[in-house]
């Protein structure tokens, strides 16, 4: 894996290993900007890797880059996971939703940035990084775009190793496929994601992950409708995610099926939120007329 690596003039890429889900097994940081520098995703918990990650950023000043602030896209582990010694050992201060920093109560955010905001960086050529609310994979998400390049951080957003969890409590899938679609609404011409390698022409993929949630979607329905009815059938009355899971995910390997669990259970508050799914106690039901 070559690291670190120059995306551009202003865009550089540093991909440290960390806890994530697999297939991935590192999550990228970037270093945006010409003269001021943004950098992204404090990822790493391991010690070696911080290390490394420590020099890359210092290292920045030989090409003229100074770093200013230290940003997270989300709360999860795998994104700041070195938060708060990277931060320390760089004397930088950290940027990040509200609700980010909430879910990371230990660390002290100096900037709490939300929908509508603007990061400039100045440089060669200013920057202005829009500041983009984006939840459905986690409460606090915000994705960055810089217009005149087209170039969109997209966290983990979509990615071009693995797949995107939506776990339900801190996930929310109607948002997450607004936030798809808004993504796509962009043109941006390229994304760089917190998994896998920068993604050209991004709003093909973004369309594509909604049609698989809805195909997905569309699975879990229907399979809500047979189990309920064998249910039914058998005077039991519902249907369990237990029940759901083997027939909306027959197509997925039986080792993934605790993951898919969670995206089942996110799929159904979606179907209930739109009121073509209830629940009562542990079991679902198609509601009437769907």
């Amino acid at each position: 894996m070559l690291r670190p690596r120059e995306l551009s003039r202003s865009v550089s890429a540093f991909a440290a290993r960390t806890p994530t889900l697999l297939p991935a097994t590192h999550t990228n940081s970037y270093a945006l900007g010409g003269r001021e520098v943004l950098l992204v995703e404090p990822a790493t918990p391991y010690v070696d890797e911080q290390r490394e990650w420590i020099a890359w950023a210092r290292a920045l000043a030989g090409a003229g880059r100074r770093p200013i602030a230290i940003f997270a896209t989300h709360h999860h582990p795998d994104h700041v996971g070195g938060v708060d010694a990277l931060a320390k050992e760089l004397a930088l201060p950290v940027w990040g939703h509200a609700k980010t920093a909430e879910l990371v109560p230990e660390v002290p955010f100096a900037r709490r940035l939300d929908e509508g905001d603007e990061i400039v960086l100045a440089g060669p050529r200013d920057e202005a990084w829009r500041v983009l609310f984006t939840p459905g994979h986690a409460p606090g998400h915000l994705c960055l775009y810089e217009p005149e390049t087209g170039t969109l951080v997209v966290g983990d957003m979509v990615a071009s190793v693995g797949t995107i969890l939506i776990a339900p409590g801190e996930g929310d899938m109607f948002e997450y496929l607004e936030q798809l679609r808004r993504l796509s609404r962009l043109g941006a011409h390229m994304a760089l994601p917190a998994h896998g390698a920068p993604i050209e022409a991004p709003s093909a993929l973004f369309d594509k992950y909604v049609a698989h949630r809805l195909m997905r979607e569309d699975k879990v329905l229907a399979a809500l409708g047979a189990t309920a009815a064998a249910a039914s059938h058998a005077r039991t009355g519902g249907a369990t995610l237990g029940d759901l899971v083997p027939v909306a995910y027959a197509d997925t390997p039986v080792l993934l099926w605790p993951i898919a669990a969670l995206s089942l259970e996110a799929h159904l508050v979606k179907l209930i939120r739109d009121g073509k799914a209830r629940k009562d106690g542990s079991r679902y039901m198609v509601v009437s007329g769907t």
